[in-house]
This record gives C-alpha cells, sequence and structure tokens, in this order.
C-alpha cells in the first residue's frame, strides 16, 4: 500500500501524519478516517508522487483556477485517488471549500 505523507498545517495537522492507503482510495476520505479534518473540495499540493495520481478533470481544474496558490501540482482531494506511489502532500495554509451549500 502506498504511504501518505501529510507536511504540518498549523490548523489541520500541526504535527504532520503518516499513514498508508489502499490504491484507488479517495484522498480526501483516507486523510479523514486517518484523522486530518481536511474539508470536503480541500486544494491540496502534491510534493511527492504527482505522476502516480488519476487525471484531474476538466471540472476540477476549473475549480483549481481559484484556489489561493494554486500551481501545477495542484490537487482537490475529494477528485484524487491514490495512485501506486507514495505521496506528500501539503495542505496550504490559506484554503476554502468550493463545495456551495
Amino acid at each position: 500500500m502506498p504511504k501518505i505523507t501529510v507536511l504540518p498545517n498549523a490548523e489541520l495537522c500541526p504535527e504532520g501524519k503518516t499513514f498508508e492507503a489502499e490504491t484507488g482510495a479517495n484522498l480526501a476520505r483516507a486523510l479523514l478516517a486517518n484523522g486530518v479534518k481536511i474539508q470536503h473540495a480541500c486544494h491540496v499540493i502534491m510534493r511527492q508522487g504527482f505522476d502516480s495520481l488519476n487525471e484531474p478533470s476538466d471540472n476540477e481544474l476549473d475549480h483549481l483556477d481559484t484556489a489561493y496558490g494554486a500551481c501545477a501540482e495542484s490537487r482537490l482531494s475529494c477528485q484524487t485517488t491514490v495512485g501506486t506511489e507514495d505521496i506528500t502532500i501539503e495542505i496550504p495554509k490559506y484554503n476554502r471549500n468550493i463545495v456551495g451549500e
């Protein structure tokens, strides 16, 4: 199983975290199941393992266009499927939940 490393985030994961997740698992669900209280459509930056993830949809890319600090390695955790390689993610300091109520 791939190892997921979450870099420290002062609000959501102050100590950082490392855990394993099944290949094909939804990243947001895996984070929540392991105690990282991420918002459903949270923007994350893949610092390692980006190429092993599923391809982003056009809808995801459209939403990332409005994410604070988005870059070429940005993904939405709710749209990302864990691949076969270990990944390291950074949760940006400023984030917003793009899901409308």
